[in-house]
C-alpha cells in the first residue's frame, strides 16, 4: 500500500498584531532607495498623503492583526489568574512590567514564559511565545473578547474536550501550533520565513509585523519615488499594479429580474487574487507574493475537497472565503470583494439587508413573499438564508460566501447541511425541501453536487457526470477542478479525451486540478505524459511543478529538447517549494518520494527518517518509507518501520492496514488477518480496509466470514462498487446463487 504524500498543508489564519522584528527595517526609519528598486518603506510613509484610508486602516483587523504584549494591547485578564485544563492548571501574570503565562512546556513541565504578541483581537485573542530555533508558538488558551453578556472575557482552550498533553501534534509547543509557518505571512508584511533545514531552525523576518499598506498593494518605494519626482513614465504610479477595476462602475438594477448588472464587464481578477493570497485555504509554494502575482503563481490553493467542503461546495473545515466566493453567482457577475467590504477599515458597506438591496430590488427580494418570513428580523435577514454560518475555534462564526440558495432536496439526497434545517431544527430536511418546492417548484437538479457526490462515493455513474460536468463551462471553475481530481479512478477510453480538455482550459484551476491528480499518484505513470505535457508549459508555477513532479521517473529523454528543459525547470521549481516548506514533514516526504524515484537512494531515506524525526506522529512518513524498502526489497525494514510507528502515530489504522499487507507478503497469513481485522473494525477504517480484511479471509477459506464482513460493510458503504462486487462473486463462488444475484441487481440499478 502506498499512501500518497503530495501535502495540501493547513494555514490557520486568525486575526493579528504586532512590533517590528528587531531584526528587520523599522517602519518610518526607512531611506528612500533608488528609482529603480523596489523596497517596502512602512505603513507610516502612507499617512501624509492617504489620511482618510490610513484613518480607516487603524483599529481594524489588518491594523491589530499582531501586536507586541503591552498594556494596551493585552485584552486577556493576567491578575494571577489560574485556568484549569484536564488537571494542568496554568496561571497568567504579570511581573516587571511583563506579560507571563506558566503552563506545561514541550516536555511537560510547568515553565514561565513571557508573551511577546497578541494574536487577534475579536472575537479571541491569543498569545504568542518565543522559544528556542527561532520559533514562535501560538497559545492553545486564549482569552474570549466577547462581552461576557455573549458568554465572553474569559479564559478557553481551543481543544476542550480532547486532552492534549505535550508530546500531542496539536499542543501548543508543536508544529501546528507554529506561527512561522502555520500563521505568518498571512499576518505580517513582507514576511520571509527563513527555515534553515540543515539547523532545524527559523531566522524569520517581517517590514511590518501586522498587515499593513503594502501587505496589499506591495512595496511602496517606486510610488514614492512617483510622489517625489512626479515621474509620470513610471506606470500605476509606481505600484506594480492599481486597485481601479472598480472605478467608474455602477450596479443597474434589472426591474424584469430584480438583480443588478454591471455596466461593464471585470476585466482583471487583481483584487480577488490579492486578497485571496491570505483569505483561501492555501499552501505558499515561493514567498513573496504580490498583487500583480497570478494567485496559482504562489500558493496551492484547496479545491473543493472533503472534509473541507461539503458534497455541494458547502463549507465545512476552515476554507476562508475565496473557495467558496468563485463558486458563487455573484463573483461570476463581477463582484469584487470591495463591492461589500471597505478595503481600508474592513467593515461591510451597509448594515444587514441594506447591503443587499444595493444590488438586489428590495420590494421583490425584502419581503415575506420572497424569504417566507416576516420582514426586518432576525430570520428575514438575506445572509442567514444565503450565507449561513458555522462557529470555528468555538467563538468565531464565519459565513459561507457562496452565496447560495438553500438546497434542502440536496441534505435528504446526500445528507448536506442547509440553512432552513439550521434555524428549524426540529423539522426535517423533505419538510423544508416540501416548502421550498411548493413556493418556488422543483429545484434545478442540475447542481455540482450529484457529480462530486457519486465521484466521492464511487457511485457506477460517476464518470459520467463527472465527465459532464469537466465539460460544462457554465459550472464554476473550481467544481469543475474538483471533478478533474475525483475523475482518474474512473478513467476510459470514454472520459480520458475529457481529461485532455481540462488540461488546455482556459480556467488555471482546471490546470492545477488535473496536476493535482498526476502528482497524487491517480493516474498510471504510463499513462500521464499525454495528460501532463501541455502543463508543463502552464503559466502557473503550482500547476507546471506538480505536472513535472508526476513525470518524474517517467521516460523523458524521449521528449524534445524544449519539453525537456520545460520538465527540469518546472521539477527545480517543485523541489524548490518542497524545501522552501521543509518545515513541514509533508514537504520532506514528497521530496523524499522525488528522491527515490530519480534513483538518489542515500537522500531519499534521509529524507524519510527527517520526516519521521521532525513528526514522529506522521503516519504517512512510515508507510511510504517501508513501501521504498519493499522496492528495494528488504520487507524486513520496511516491517521495522511499520511496528516502531506503531508506539507514535495518533491513530493507528493506517499502520496495521499496511503491515497487514506486509505480513501477507511474507506469508504470515494469521498475523496479517489480525492486523487486517484491526484495521477494518477500527472507528476510522475506509471501505478499502474493509473491502482488503474481507478478501483476506475468502483467501484463507474463510468464505462464510469474509461474507459476513461484506454485508455489514455494504450497509455501511451501499454504493461501493468493490464491495458489491465481492459480494457477487464469493455468493456465486459458494453457491448463492439468489443473495449473488440480489447484489447483481444493486449493481446495475444502482443510480441516485
Amino acid at each position: 500500500m502506498r499512501v500518497a504524500a503530495i501535502a495540501f498543508l493547513v494555514l490557520i489564519i486568525l486575526p493579528c498584531y504586532g512590533e517590528n522584528n528587531p531584526a528587520a527595517t523599522q517602519p518610518g526609519q526607512l531611506e528612500s532607495p533608488p528609482l529603480g528598486k523596489v523596497a517596502y518603506i512602512g505603513a507610516q510613509q502612507c499617512v501624509d498623503c492617504h489620511q482618510e484610508q490610513f484613518k480607516l486602516w487603524q483599529g481594524s483587523h489588518h491594523d491589530l492583526a499582531m501586536q507586541p504584549a503591552n498594556e494596551q494591547t493585552m485584552l486577556g485578564e493576567f491578575k494571577n489568574t489560574s485556568f484549569d485544563y484536564f488537571g494542568t492548571v496554568s496561571r497568567f501574570y504579570t511581573k516587571d512590567n511583563q506579560f507571563f503565562v506558566q503552563t506545561d512546556g514541550p516536555d511537560g513541565i510547568l515553565t514561565d514564559y513571557p508573551i511577546a504578541y497578541t494574536f487577534g483581537v475579536y472575537p479571541l485573542q491569543q498569545y504568542i511565545i518565543q522559544l528556542s530555533r527561532g520559533r514562535y508558538q501560538v497559545l492553545s488558551i486564549a482569552w474570549d473578547t466577547r462581552d461576557q453578556a455573549e458568554g465572553g472575557q474569559r479564559w478557553f482552550h481551543l481543544y476542550p474536550d480532547e486532552h492534549i498533553e505535550h508530546d500531542d501534534e496539536l499542543h501548543w509547543t508543536g508544529m501546528n501550533q507554529n506561527w512561522n509557518f502555520m500563521c505568518a505571512d498571512c499576518h505580517s508584511t513582507n514576511l520571509q520565513k527563513n527555515y534553515d533545514l540543515a539547523n532545524k531552525e527559523y531566522d524569520t523576518t517581517w517590514s511590518e509585523i501586522d498587515v499593513g499598506c503594502e501587505a496589499c498593494h506591495g512595496p511602496a518605494s517606486r510610488h514614492l519615488k512617483w510622489v517625489e519626482n512626479k515621474n509620470d513614465d513610471l506606470k500605476s504610479k509606481g505600484f506594480s499594479v492599481e486597485f481601479n477595476e472598480r472605478e467608474n462602475i455602477s450596479w443597474m438594477i434589472d426591474p424584469v429580474t430584480g438583480n443588478a448588472r454591471r455596466n461593464r464587464a471585470k476585466q482583471t481578477n487583481v483584487e480577488v487574487e490579492t486578497c485571496a493570497q491570505c483569505h483561501a485555504r492555501r499552501l505558499t509554494i515561493k514567498p513573496g507574493a504580490r498583487p500583480e502575482h497570478a494567485l496559482l503563481d504562489n500558493f496551492q490553493v484547496a479545491l473543493l475537497d472533503e472534509p473541507l467542503y461539503h458534497a455541494d461546495g458547502q463549507i465545512n473545515g476552515e476554507v476562508y472565503v475565496y473557495g467558496s466566493f468563485v463558486q458563487s453567482k455573484m463573483y461570476h457577475a463581477g463582484v469584487t470583494c470591495s463591492d461589500c467590504h471597505e478595503p481600508h477599515g474592513l467593515k461591510l458597506r451597509a448594515e444587514g439587508n441594506a447591503l443587499c438591496v444595493q444590488c438586489h430590488s428590495s420590494s421583490k427580494y425584502n419581503t415575506a413573499a420572497h424569504h417566507l418570513h416576516k420582514p426586518d428580523t432576525e430570520a428575514g435577514q438575506c445572509v442567514n438564508c444565503h450565507m449561513p454560518a458555522k462557529k470555528y475555534m468555538l467563538v468565531d462564526p464565519r459565513r459561507d460566501h457562496s452565496f447560495r440558495i438553500p438546497r434542502p432536496d440536496l441534505s435528504v439526497k446526500l445528507g448536506t447541511p442547509n440553512a432552513c434545517s439550521q434555524c428549524h431544527a426540529d423539522k426535517s430536511a423533505h419538510w423544508a425541501a416540501n416548502k421550498l418546492e411548493q413556493k418556488y417548484g422543483e429545484p434545478d437538479i442540475k447542481h455540482y453536487a450529484q457529480a462530486l457526490h457519486a465521484g466521492r462515493q464511487g457511485l457506477p455513474d460517476a464518470e459520467q457526470r463527472l465527465s459532464e460536468l469537466i465539460a460544462d463551462d457554465s459550472q464554476p471553475a473550481i467544481a469543475r477542478a474538483t471533478a478533474v481530481t475525483l475523475l482518474p479512478p474512473y478513467l476510459s477510453r470514454k472520459s480520458a479525451p475529457v481529461l485532455q480538455l481540462a488540461a488546455n482550459d482556459e480556467q488555471p484551476l482546471l490546470g492545477l486540478g488535473l496536476a493535482l491528480a498526476l502528482a497524487l499518484d491517480s493516474i498510471h505513470q504510463q499513462q500521464r505524459l499525454p495528460f501532463a505535457y501541455s502543463l508543463l508549459y502552464d503559466d502557473m508555477r503550482t500547476t507546471r511543478s506538480l505536472a513535472a513532479r508526476a513525470l518524474a521517473g517517467s521516460s523523458i529523454q524521449k521528449l524534445p529538447a524544449e519539453a525537456r528543459e520545460k520538465y527540469n525547470q518546472a521539477l527545480a521549481e517543485y523541489e524548490s517549494a518542497q524545501m522552501f516548506n521543509a518545515d513541514r514533514p509533508e514537504s520532506l516526504v514528497n521530496l523524499a518520494g522525488l528522491y527515490a524515484q530519480q534513483g538518489q537512494t542515500k537522500q531519499a531515506e534521509q529524507f524519510y527518517q527527517n520526516a519521521i524525526t521532525l513528526a514522529p506522529f506522521y503516519t504517512p512518513a512510515y508507510i511510504n518509507l517501508a513501501d521504498y524498502y519493499r522496492g528495494l526489497g528488504d520487507d524486513t525494514a520496511g516491517e521495522a518501520v511499520l511496528r516502531k510507528a506503531m508506539g507514535q502515530v495518533r491513530d493507528n489504522t493506517a499502520i496495521q492496514h499496511a503491515l497487514g499487507l506486509l505480513l501477507v507478503r511474507q506469508k504470515k497469513i494469521s498475523e496479517a488477518i489480525d492486523y487486517l481485522r484491526s484495521a477494518a473494525q477500527s472507528p476510522s477504517a475506509t471501505d478499502r480496509y474493509v473491502f482488503v480484511y474481507a478478501i483476506a479471509l475468502n483467501s484463507t477459506g474463510k468464505a462464510k466470514q469474509a461474507l459476513e464482513v461484506l454485508r455489514k460493510a455494504q450497509r455501511e458503504y451501499p454504493s461501493n462498487p468493490e464491495i458489491l462486487n465481492a459480494l457477487v462473486s464469493i455468493n456465486n463462488e459458494q453457491g448463492n446463487r439468489k443473495e449473488a444475484r440480489h447484489y447483481e441487481k444493486i449493481l446495475r440499478t444502482l443510480s441516485w
